[in-house]
């Protein structure tokens, strides 16, 4: 008369169904995957503050940028005058850091007054905290000097073999000024992009003249180009290793790749010697035979194939010494035992 618990619990599968359709909805649809989420953009123009200096991105807010236009953005700094390096893009999230600041306006007639006004009171400033150095005996060698283009803040960039207690001649550029004064002490590689020069090349330093940023650069990179060694030969005129050192190294380092290494026990079409030299753009293995160190002859990669390397070479002599100094043991013991 009464049903039972169990049976008033019916599943899916016992629940009568009117129609066909109905029966497929009363099937459970198998769980979709989520699909990756699309990653956010954003539209940014790129600004430059100096002729070669690093770019930052802002936001347009609508405003519409071609290359080498003048724009008013708000930077860490305060109001700033910049020139357009990279027309209005779109970006990922991942190439911008947020939060992006915006763009004021496009520089107008009267900008362009303020900032060549500005430039000219640069000049005047270099020469008066010149004067204040020496005044206050400081071993400091100004650089470069920065007016904000809202005149908030005067910038001094110099440089010092150590450091140095400007804090009387910031009070001394303060009262003479009437604005905010920041000195910031530089390396001799950001004096040098300041300054400019020629290189060793006879053309424009590369800092100067298109390098936005400075890269790292090893001894390392002159080795696997073949280069002399001595440091007078690959530094620039900042004392510091050749920029353009880097520039090649990643093509280097792919056709060193296809090369045997340095001091390989090798097979050639002549016999069998070791690798003494690559030229890895040519694709050259010079080689020197065995029997005859002063046998040297160069071969394409394709002919030469690679027996062992130095570091198998090394770890097989290892094992033979390691084999050879048990081996008197092993006897001298054998023979204890016979006795």
């Amino acid at each position: 008369m009464f049903e039972t618990e169990d049976k008033r619990k019916e599943t899916a599968e016992d629940a009568p169904v009117c129609c066909a359709s109905c029966a497929e909805a009363s099937v459970d649809a198998p769980a979709q995957e989520d699909a990756p989420a699309e990653p956010a953009t954003y539209e940014i123009v790129g600004i430059r503050f100096k002729t070669t200096g690093k770019i930052y991105y802002f936001d347009p807010k609508g405003l519409q940028l071609g290359e080498n236009d003048h724009a008013i953005v708000e930077t860490a700094r305060g109001i700033e005058y910049g020139t357009v390096a990279i027309p209005n893009r779109i970006v990922t999230e991942k190439d911008v850091v947020l939060p992006l600041r915006p763009v004021i306006r496009t520089a107008t007639a009267d900008d362009d007054k303020i900032y060549e006004e500005n430039k000219r009171k640069e000049k005047e400033a270099a020469k008066i905290c010149l004067e204040k150095i020496a005044d206050h005996k400081l071993e400091m060698k100004l650089v470069d000097v920065e007016y904000t283009f809202d005149n908030s803040k005067l910038l001094f960039y110099f440089t010092a073999d150590g450091r140095v207690d400007f804090r009387e001649l910031v009070k001394s550029l303060a009262s003479i000024f009437r604005t905010r004064i920041e000195l910031r002490q530089i390396g001799i590689r950001d004096e040098t992009k300041l300054i400019g020069g020629l290189g060793v090349c006879g053309r424009p330093f590369c800092c100067k003249k298109f390098l936005d940023d400075f890269v790292q650069v090893s001894i390392k990179m002159a080795k696997e180009q073949n280069l002399s060694l001595n440091s007078q030969k690959i530094s620039g005129a900042c004392g510091r290793l050749m920029c353009c050192l880097r520039y090649e190294h990643e093509v280097y380092e792919e056709e060193l790749a296809k090369l045997p290494k340095m001091d390989s026990f090798v097979e050639t079409p002549d016999g069998k010697g070791y690798v003494c030299e690559l030229v890895p753009l040519s694709g050259i293995v010079k080689v020197r035979f065995a029997g005859d160190r002063n046998m040297i002859k160069s071969y394409v990669k394709d002919d030469v194939k690679v027996l062992s390397t130095k570091k198998e070479q090394k770890e097989a002599q290892e094992n033979k010494e390691s084999r050879e100094a048990k081996e008197p043991k092993e006897n001298k013991e054998s023979k204890e035992n016979k006795e």
